[in-house]
């Protein structure tokens, strides 16, 4: 079996995987129906070996979700090109990234108050650390809200953790492309958000 990025690019520690589910909680979540993938981006919340989150009823993978169905979901943390301008060795041009992959069996969750409690939690855990905005339960917009939503959890089968950060450079070069990669992803945000908006 061959596994690509190669081993040293290969992180298994669930703690490691759990950060970046955590720092990056918008998935991308895959399911198949008649060999045709369907795709959503979707914020989860992890809790004990699961992905916990809601859809529009009106998504068209929102019947997919409903059975049982083995989904992929991919988070993406940061990631961006590497110039060997910044080694103090001879490299070559390179993109460094973080990923994690993961699949599961989905399981959709009908009872209204479990949705509503799990959309508190994800409110809760996206304000963190400092908490400006609460959803209460009696929120009369949730309420009206609610009905069209269908809620879902993801029990995790399988974790792959796909670091590419330069582990194969010396401990300076690996430093200088850590340093690299956040400086990297703080000014293309910044560019980004500025051109589009």
């Amino acid at each position: 079996m061959t596994v690509y990025p190669p081993q040293h690019h290969q992180d298994n520690d669930h703690d490691h995987m759990i950060a970046v589910i955590k720092a990056y909680p918008l998935a991308t979540v895959i399911s198949v129906d008649e060999n045709k993938p369907l795709i959503s981006h979707l914020p989860l919340i992890y809790a004990e070996g699961k992905l916990i989150g809601h859809l529009d009823k009106n998504n068209p993978q929102a019947e997919l979700l409903r059975n049982n169905q083995e989904v992929t979901v991919l988070f993406s943390g940061p990631q961006g090109y590497i110039s060997p301008s910044i080694y103090t060795t001879t490299q070559l041009p390179t993109w460094n990234y973080i990923m994690v992959h993961t699949t599961g069996n989905v399981k959709e969750i009908t009872d209204p108050e479990i949705i509503m409690q799990s959309m508190i939690a994800m409110t809760s855990f996206l304000e963190a650390p400092d908490h400006r905005y609460t959803l209460e339960s009696d929120n009369p917009r949730m309420h009206q809200f609610i009905n069209y939503v269908q809620g879902f959890e993801i029990d995790i089968a399988t974790w792959e953790g796909k670091f590419k950060l330069s582990q194969d450079k010396t401990p300076k070069d690996i430093e200088r492309a850590k340093n690299e990669l956040i400086r990297a992803n703080q000014e293309s945000i910044k560019a980004l958000l500025e051109r589009v908006f």
